[in-house]
């Protein structure tokens, strides 16, 4: 499959990720639900040998248990993927998580040995919180890559005037926003900047959580297990659950003529975009990979783009 510069980095991305959010397992604030790690191993084996050659994971998803996850899947692999982690979202003896900067040289060396890796290939600040703690942090990141101990530096979450006061440090070479047909704030102002400044962007939630899939319906929506974010996720809430679920109707229908999933659809949307270098998708078990990764190479004419994004105007949120 094609591959895509990031930013002012020497990496090369596949333009699809694989997400290892929801393997993280159900046992802490921001599950999907409880989670098989034998599945999850699965579906990155099946995600490698399927072309995709990076990794995004986080420290705080499953409480470090997605690195750990990660690391058992890579070492079992015979790809060597590049990985990328997140830092700034950390956690006490209960499992609460704050936001915080100021731990952010302890927290990458917690994930360099739950990863087993010497370096990670792209390190992120996972959230711009507590706002007044980026000049701190983002100087912290920039010692570890000067240190080797990470690759390249990079932000989730920042908005232009934070990703402003980030470059008067270091160079930031990517940001991770979220980005989908039901989500297009960045639109606006920071993946025009992004595009400009050479910083690459690695998207998530391409499908709204699941909600995109073409899989997902107001029965399975009340059916989710308490451990799972999205019972409370404004998206999944009336009346917003009911146009999307009709978004996804008109996915699947443009779906059709490609002879692939929704799911698809809705990921070659957000690529569609120049300014997306690639795009982070999640799979729980192999078959979930195996039905995501036609995104890799399906690409929407421009009248399928326009045709979405007329539905869109038409049928506007609430």
């Amino acid at each position: 499959m094609d591959k895509k510069q990031l930013g002012n980095s020497d990496l090369h991305l596949s333009p699809i990720g694989f997400g290892a959010w929801a393997i993280g397992g159900g046992d802490w604030a921001f599950a999907w639900g409880d989670q098989d790690d034998n599945d999850s191993i699965a579906a990155i084996h099946r995600a490698l040998d399927l072309g995709i050659n990076w990794i995004d994971t986080a420290a705080v998803y499953g409480l470090g248990h997605s690195e750990e996850v990660v690391a058992k899947a890579v070492k079992s692999s015979s790809h060597k993927p590049y990985i990328f982690s997140k830092c700034s979202m950390v956690w006490d003896e209960k499992g609460e998580i704050t936001n915080s900067q100021k731990q952010i040289r302890r927290e990458c060396e917690a994930s360099l040995r739950r990863l087993q890796v010497e370096a990670i290939d792209l390190y992120q600040v996972h959230w711009p919180k507590p706002d007044e703690d980026i000049e701190e942090g983002w100087s912290v990141m920039a010692d570890l890559q000067r240190e080797g101990k990470v690759r390249w530096i990079g932000v989730s979450n920042f908005n232009v005037t934070q990703i402003k006061r980030a470059e008067k440090i270091a160079p930031v070479t990517s940001l991770q926003p979220p980005y989908s047909i039901i989500r297009r704030q960045i639109e606006a102002e920071i993946l025009p900047y992004c595009e400009k400044q050479g910083i690459g962007v690695i998207s998530y939630a391409p499908m709204a959580s699941g909600l995109l899939t073409g899989a997902m319906s107001k029965e399975r929506v009340a059916a989710f297990p308490a451990n799972d974010f999205r019972r409370n996720a404004k998206n999944y809430q009336e009346p917003l659950l009911s146009r999307n679920l009709a978004v996804a109707d008109k996915l699947k229908e443009i779906g059709a003529r490609h002879k692939v999933a929704a799911g698809v659809i809705a990921i070659a949307w957000t690529l569609h975009n120049p300014a997306i270098t690639a795009a982070i998708v999640g799979g729980r078990n192999a078959k979930q990979v195996e039905g995501v990764i036609p995104a890799a190479t399906v690409r929407l004419t421009e009248a399928e783009y326009t045709e979405i994004n007329a539905f869109l105007a038409a049928h506007p949120a609430l």
